[in-house]
């Protein structure tokens, strides 16, 4: 049997970084090393692959870069393919399955979430070679199953594996889960790294007498443990899952549609955004205040609804991070400045940060 090829696209760390930019590179870098040994232990040929650099505003899109790598450097043992903030709560015994089922030269993949993957592993990895231009690996899977006729089957323990290290305060989130890489957790304790407000957003979620808002990409499961572990009452806003996931290059075309023809899709829009768009950014902490008393939003979906859903248009990756850790004063982007400092200076507590903390990363947030 073919050892299988496992490619992690990494940006490094580089010099001249902006301070929250290059503490991310260090932690996906630490998760790399963690990475790189979790697959030589379960029988995999590892690769270290430049990423994109999502500062650059250019490159190659992820379905361009992975049909160009099979292309040129044919597979013969399966492929598995991941980002270096991926899955870092992925067990020896998760990545063993990974590679059996790269391995086994069938029309299977296994990935950690058919609809929102991370980490994939293609039996025939010959297929990528039509993959059309996607724009980041998490509609992979759907593609794979859709347009190339292969069967997509998951791991054990979504929501386990649906934690990244995607901003800093993912970092942060994720210190506090002790089966998560100890060089990730030291790099936190390093940095002195807190979440801010958890300590008024759990008073919060504690007190039945009082209510907690969560908004953006969040789902069914999140959901259920609030109502199991939450005495508050929660108000839910579901909105906008699949933002990043949702190709239309990835999805077959609905029965009786034309040829190459797909409808116009419609702009990503939010209930709290249009809010905002009435109101202004600096009405949040007032919006908020009218709809609980204390909230976990995601701010990737309100940015979405204001700017569309390319990144390249939003404010920076260093000003998206400085928000989530509410520090205002290290914005550039007026409107996200007026934005994190409502919510940083508002009465009642307001996190504010990307999928993780409205998904899995709930339970560790609020968790003693």
């Amino acid at each position: 049997m073919a050892t299988p090829l496992v490619v992690i696209f990494h940006q490094p760390p580089r010099a001249g970084d902006p301070p929250l930019i290059g503490l991310l590179a260090r932690a996906r870098d630490a998760l790399v090393t963690h990475q790189v040994a979790l697959f030589d232990r379960a029988g995999g040929r590892v690769s270290v692959l430049p990423g994109r650099d999502p500062s650059s505003g250019t490159g190659e899109s992820f379905g361009e870069r992975l049909a160009r790598l099979v292309d040129e450097e044919p597979v013969q043992g399966g492929l598995i393919v991941l980002g270096s903030g991926a899955v870092p709560l992925l067990t020896l015994a998760g990545a063993r399955r990974l590679v059996a089922t790269a391995a086994g030269g069938d029309r299977v993949a296994l990935t950690n979430n058919r609809y929102s993957s991370d980490v994939c592993a293609i039996g025939r990895p010959g297929v990528l070679r039509d993959l059309p231009p996607l724009p980041s690996d998490n509609a992979l899977p759907r593609w794979l199953e859709e347009r190339a006729d292969q069967a997509v089957a998951e791991l054990p323990g979504r929501d386990r594996l649906a934690i990244d290290i995607d901003t800093p305060l993912d970092l942060a989130l994720a210190a506090r889960i002790p089966s998560v890489p100890a060089t990730l957790r030291r790099l936190a304790a390093q940095e002195g790294f807190a979440i801010p407000r958890r300590d008024e957003l759990r008073a919060v979620a504690a007190d039945p007498r009082r209510e907690l808002l969560v908004a953006g990409r969040s789902g069914s499961r999140t959901l259920v443990w609030l109502e199991r572990h939450a005495r508050s009452r929660v108000r839910f806003l579901s909105e906008e899952r699949g933002l990043r996931a949702s190709s239309d290059l990835a999805i077959e075309p609905a029965p009786g549609s034309a040829p190459g023809h797909a409808a116009t899709p419609r702009p990503p829009r939010s209930t709290l955004g249009r809010l905002l768009a009435q109101r202004g950014p600096d009405a949040l902490a007032a919006i908020v205040a009218e709809l609980s008393d204390g909230a976990i939003l995601d701010t990737r979906v309100l940015l979405a609804d204001r700017l569309g859903t390319d990144e390249d248009a939003w404010p920076t990756a260093e000003d998206r991070f400085a928000s989530d850790l509410l520090r205002p004063s290290a914005i550039t982007d007026p409107w996200l400045r007026a934005l994190t400092a409502s919510a940083a200076t508002a009465p009642i507590p307001i996190l504010l940060g990307a999928h993780t903390i409205v998904g899995p990363g709930v339970r560790w947030l609020l968790a003693p």
